[in-house]
């Protein structure tokens, strides 16, 4: 347990405004970003690598539990403490001293607490950025915990993918950093080990620096909304554009009506392309994109992009409705504003899934004919990344239901979204949000034995002491 012992010598290690003790000052540390909320003993804010390490090797010989924390816009308790008051909260919030940019490799040295927007607007006058598309503003360092994908996942993928290397704080008694910081793209000389910190929620140790892979910023777009007959269609209108589009289709996100009603209803700014303003049952957002100026005589995208849903018309397998090309920022704006929309329309209850993509729709289409039997009451306002095969499958409970009375209601409800997403459609439980409090349970009872020993025993390797809201083992 901290006491005012080890206050005094982590202030020393990391300045006044290094140590946060006030209740009142805590208050944005402990609480998550959609319903968790915690107590710490104490918040750390250390602003250099070397500070990191001093307190976290102090930590572990103290015996006091640390919960690494980033921008604390996870779903699922990973970056808040619990309600112990025993745990200290190491937040990334004031490493943001560099920014090194490689322009020749395309690259940049950054530390971990720069927020994704932050970093990207330092790029965007170098024609670059960070590409993982995100409705949420994270910090870099808890984007590399959580490995988070996005919207645009379809053309650039994780950002594992994009991680080329890391600076990283083990939770040992001496702090231990591990430089994993190359610059390479190709470097297969032995064990990766930047990916055992990639993706597991911190609990291995802290990322502090990252060395990132960046791309062209996009210098033409178009998109479009389009309608599909029914779930069954999705997967051939994708299939028929990756087919005419290749690396062009930069997004695939599906919508269902449930969810963009949500949005219009939340914000009202946003406007309602749909034919008398009547929301379809399910929406697709498909984006394709260029990188290079337009050239003379070369077809504009909007062109390509009218051209290939003319042909594909056509086809029987596909059946599309209707489509409805737009300006970008306003369709965006739509695919942006379902989180919100779908959190204010009652106590929400969130599942980040994933499945092969030949099978995320069956799934969806299964839960809502099921929900109704299964538990009455509950709306579906489902939506993602149909073309990664990763679904955001909310269900919202009208604040006055009385389901929310019934004690076990909650849990109940979890354990059969899981069990049918992973026992039936072979899914997965966490498709971009990783591991936390929230969803322990789940990751005890789908991982195999042999797996969690592993995973115990690095841990027990890198950082044996008390980090991370994670158990492994």
């Amino acid at each position: 347990m901290i006491d005012e012992h080890h206050i005094d010598a982590l202030t020393k290690l990391l300045g006044d405004k290094g140590v946060v003790t006030r209740r009142e000052d805590m208050e944005a540390y402990e609480a998550g970003a959609r319903y968790d909320r915690g107590r710490a003993a104490a918040v750390l804010r250390p602003a250099t690598t070397e500070e990191v390490s001093a307190a976290v090797g102090y930590c572990v010989r103290s015996g006091i539990a640390l919960i690494p924390q980033s921008g604390n816009t996870g779903l699922v308790s990973g970056s808040t403490p619990d309600e112990s008051g025993s745990e200290v909260v190491v937040s990334l919030d004031r490493l943001t001293r560099q920014f090194a940019l490689d322009l020749d490799n395309r690259s940049v040295r950054v530390d971990a607490g720069f927020r994704l927007s932050e970093l990207n607007r330092h790029l965007e006058e170098h024609g670059l950025f960070f590409p993982i598309d995100l409705g949420a503003d994270p910090r870099i360092g808890g984007m590399i915990a959580t490995n988070t994908g996005g919207s645009r996942f379809l053309k650039y993928g994780d950002v594992r993918r994009n991680t080329l290397g890391l600076k990283v704080v083990l939770a040992d008694e001496a702090g231990t950093v591990l430089d994993l910081g190359s610059d390479l793209r190709k470097n297969n000389t032995g064990v990766d080990w930047k990916q055992i910190f990639i993706g597991t929620s911190g609990a291995f140790g802290i990322v502090t620096e990252c060395v990132l892979n960046l791309e062209r910023l996009p210098k033409q777009t178009a998109i479009a909304f389009l309608v599909p007959a029914s779930g069954a269609h999705v997967l051939p209108l994708l299939k028929a554009m990756e087919e005419r589009l290749g690396a062009y289709l930069s997004a695939f996100e599906g919508m269902s009506r449930n969810a963009i009603a949500a949005a219009f209803a939340h914000v009202p700014a946003l406007k309602n392309p749909f034919q008398g303003g009547k929301v379809p049952d399910y929406v697709i957002l498909a984006e394709i994109s260029r990188t290079s100026s337009p050239r003379e005589g070369e077809q504009p995208l909007d062109a390509v992009l009218e051209s290939v849903l003319a042909e594909i018309w056509e086809m029987e397998e596909v059946l599309l409705a209707d489509a409805l090309v737009g300006p970008p920022h306003e369709i965006w704006a739509l695919r942006h504003a379902l989180s919100e929309g779908v959190k204010h329309l009652g106590k929400l209850i969130a599942f980040d899934l994933s499945f092969r993509r030949g099978d995320i729709m069956a799934f969806c289409d299964h839960m809502k004919t099921e929900m109704p039997e299964k538990f009455p009451g509950v709306t579906v306002c489902d939506f993602g990344h149909i073309g990664d095969g990763g679904v955001h499958f909310n269900l919202v409970v009208a604040k006055d239901s009385p389901l929310l009375a019934d004690a076990t209601f909650e849990q109940r409800l979890r354990e059969w979204v899981f069990a049918v997403a992973v026992e039936q459609y072979h899914g997965s439980f966490s498709a971009e949000h990783a591991l936390g409090r929230r969803n322990q349970a789940f990751y005890d009872l789908y991982t195999p034995e042999k797996l969690k020993n592993m995973a115990a025993g690095l841990k027990t390797l890198t950082s044996p002491g008390k980090l991370g809201s994670v158990r492994f083992g």
